[in-house]
């Protein structure tokens, strides 16, 4: 006959397991929605910057400026930065993400070119340490909701490393936010910049929302429709140094669009990976619960058998 007190104490553990997961969903849910706000908030300068770099582009030949960030050089070596997460419990996140970096390292190995990985995230920083990959650098701790001092620290190093020709091409593997229940791992090219990257399209954002107590995402497209220079327009700066200097800006920016992809990537796959927790333990709850009940009629059953054996015995 099956224990009652260990099944009691089951039940129990199961049930503070649940609280655990169920706190947790919360929280990557109250995340999620800071992520979107953070988003939010850099967009005016994310928008303003692709426009004034729009209209510079049709003022100027890019192909024929001397700027180093947009130069094509023979292909040597790659710099594949890998964005992963500081913490598990978030389902395949990190996995898919390593994954798809080994791909891309397994495919320019293929080509014989070599590469270098710039890491950000324990996960990945872990997980290619033990393999002995060649590795520049890691950033690990960083805030859950990315900032642009961390991602403009990032790009330093990348700059640093294209500019020395250390690398003669940088490219950014991260994860896409699709939307809650999905995810995708994606390739980037960061460095050399190409000018047809610089085109602004219609955008896209999340929206958290909660609809009949469940929560889901509203996509919604924003147009960034870049407005021209007008042809008088004289600039105080040769237009070309202008460029100089605003590169970098973009570059940061795209960084830390990537990072905040990533990071609401991450909160929504551990929001996920909680819910389904917590709907396991509940599963597993009713479960306990009928079979302590079968149990403890069946204990019932035996006594009153067993008293009236005695009393007939009398």
């Amino acid at each position: 006959m099956p224990n009652l007190k260990a099944i009691r104490d089951r039940i129990k553990s199961v049930k503070n397991t649940k609280k655990m997961t169920e706190a947790m969903r919360l929280v990557a849910a109250a995340k999620v929605r800071r992520a979107q706000e953070q988003v939010t908030a850099t967009r005016p300068f994310a928008d303003n910057l692709a426009q004034v770099l729009y209209g510079l582009k049709n003022r100027l030949k890019l192909e024929e400026a001397d700027l180093p960030l947009l130069k094509q050089r023979e292909i040597k070596c790659v710099g594949i930065l890998v964005i992963s997460g500081d913490r598990g419990l978030c389902g395949s996140y990190n996995t898919n993400v390593i994954k798809r970096a080994e791909q891309r390292a397994a495919e320019l190995k293929s080509q014989g070119i070599d590469y270098v990985y710039v890491l950000v995230g324990r996960k990945a920083a872990r997980y290619f340490t033990r393999r002995e990959q060649p590795i520049d650098s890691t950033y690990t701790g960083l805030d859950q909701i990315p900032s642009a001092s961390q991602a403009s620290e990032i790009a330093d190093e990348l700059l640093s490393l294209f500019l020395s020709k250390i690398v003669d091409r940088v490219e950014l593997v991260y994860t896409r936010f699709v939307s809650l229940i999905s995810s995708k791992p994606v390739i980037q090219t960061l460095l050399p910049l190409i000018p047809q990257g610089l085109e602004a399209l219609d955008d896209e954002i999340f929206r958290l929302t909660t609809r009949g107590g469940q929560l889901e995402v509203e996509r919604e497209k924003v147009s960034t429709a870049p407005t021209t220079f007008s042809q008088d327009m004289i600039f105080e700066q040769d237009p070309v140094q202008i460029l100089n200097a605003l590169l970098p800006l973009y570059l940061n920016n795209q960084l830390l669009r990537a990072l905040q992809e990533a990071a609401a990537s991450e909160l929504a796959s551990r929001m996920m990976a909680m819910t389904n927790a917590s709907d396991n333990a509940s599963e597993l709850i009713g479960t306990l619960t009928l079979s302590y009940n079968k149990a403890r009629q069946a204990a019932i059953t035996q006594e009153i058998m067993e008293v009236v054996a005695g009393a007939n015995a009398l």
